[in-house]
């Protein structure tokens, strides 16, 4: 335990030192950039086989494919409804605030990934859930279709009796020692999230530069800020509270390896293995319950993402002068609750699918371009939230599985 905690200790002492080197040096940051893709690259080596064999051992745990089935619903029902609350808040912050009322919108360059998207729709969504070569999808990073085909293949496995338990076997070991590897990457996590946080604060200019563009856009900033914050320390923690009894501060000391490794990473995809090993041996959600959620909300719970996506909208119409109405603010509700799901765990994801919300409210891409200089930062946080949202899930579906699911209530 002291071990654990002399890990975290360290870890937000990298951040801290992050912080500070990049804000002072600048530029020379960059020369330790390669530091911390080493530590994100590690990470992301263990996501597919992470996710893979846990999502098998986590359906065949269930045991019964009915229980798969209730379990799964009271998964999704919980997404769902934590990432619609989190884009309403979003929408209300972003109407009473009104961040974009007086900026000037100047020409940005918006990058090809993002103005490559423009034809995104709903459908794209849907097609997305499943692939034509799960070989390339692993390649890819493309989590999504994933993280389905090992949900189909585990509940099968549960229905072949005696010859799918060493197959079953075979992918609970496949686990465990993916966690021990995870144990061996974190003694290295210090030193990666600082990497990270210099080299990134660093490509930004520095400290001077950066608070120049924070104050441009401050308004935006603390709009985002202050919904991220809102979610996060009042709606999650009383969800979390009322359904499961737990108390949030220790709740979240247990997760702050998790939530610090988001930060500094900004990938939810990434930080997947540090989520599983903090939910099960630090606030001991049953391992069953967590490698069912955490993998399956890493993909499509998108609190944060979702949120962002909304407050941009709606700031980008105030700064070109376009009044959005209340159909057109549920449009934006339900656009940028739907591309939330499809937002992989990557880096920068949310500037991507936010093309369809503008585009469904007909809104100018150009205003995407307005937010790159600051947008690495709110990376960080509103991927914080994604992950402090998955964590708490896991806790909630574990405790309603247990009392509704085992019970057959």
């Amino acid at each position: 335990m002291n071990k654990k905690n002399y890990l975290l200790y360290f870890m937000l002492v990298g951040i801290v030192s992050g912080i500070f080197c990049g804000w002072f040096y600048g530029e020379k940051m960059q020369a330790v950039e390669w530091i911390g893709d080493i530590f994100l690259d590690l990470l992301k080596m263990l996501v597919i086989p992470l996710i893979v064999s846990s999502m098998i051992v986590g359906v065949s745990g269930l045991g019964d494919i009915r229980k798969v089935g209730k379990t799964g619903v009271i998964t999704l029902v919980y997404f769902m409804a934590t990432t619609a609350i989190s884009v309403a808040l979003g929408l209300l912050m972003v109407n009473l605030i009104n961040p974009g009322l007086g900026v000037t919108m100047t020409a940005g360059e918006v990058p090809a990934k993002i103005s490559e998207k423009e034809a995104l729709g709903i459908t794209d969504i849907f097609k997305s859930f499943v692939s034509d070569n799960l070989v390339d999808s692993m390649a890819n990073m493309d989590i999504l279709p994933i993280v389905i085909f090992s949900l189909i293949f585990g509940g099968v496995l549960t229905t072949l009796g005696d010859k799918g338990r060493p197959v079953i076997a075979f992918f609970d070991g496949v686990n465990e020692a993916i966690m021990k590897v995870v144990h061996l990457v974190m003694y290295i996590a210090p030193i990666g999230v600082f990497a990270l946080v210099a080299s990134k604060l660093g490509a930004a200019g520095g400290g001077e530069l950066f608070w120049a563009e924070i104050m441009k856009l401050g308004k935006f900033a603390l709009t985002v800020l202050l919904g991220l914050l809102t979610h996060a320390a009042v709606v999650l923690p009383l969800i979390l509270y009322f359904v499961t009894g737990r108390n949030p501060l220790v709740y979240l000391k247990n997760a702050s390896e998790a939530l610090t490794t988001a930060f500094s990473t900004a990938s939810s995809s990434a930080t997947l293995p540090v989520t599983v090993e903090c939910a099960e041996e630090k606030n001991k959600v049953s391992r069953k319950a967590s490698l069912f959620v955490l993998p399956i909300g890493a993909t499509v719970n998108m609190d944060g993402t979702a949120m962002y996506e909304s407050v941009s909208a709606i700031f980008i119409a105030q700064m070109v002068g376009i009044h959005l109405g209340f159909g057109d603010q549920v449009i934006v509700f339900l656009t940028a609750t739907l591309a939330a799901i499809g937002a992989a765990g990557i880096p920068e994801a949310g500037l991507v699918t936010m093309v369809m919300v503008l585009h469904a409210v007909g809104l100018p891409l150009e205003g995407i371009g307005m937010l790159l200089s600051i947008d690495w930062f709110l990376d960080r946080c509103r991927t914080a939230t994604n992950v402090w949202g998955d964590s708490i899930g896991a806790a909630v579906v574990d405790t309603l599985e247990e009392k509704y699911v085992e019970k057959g209530e």
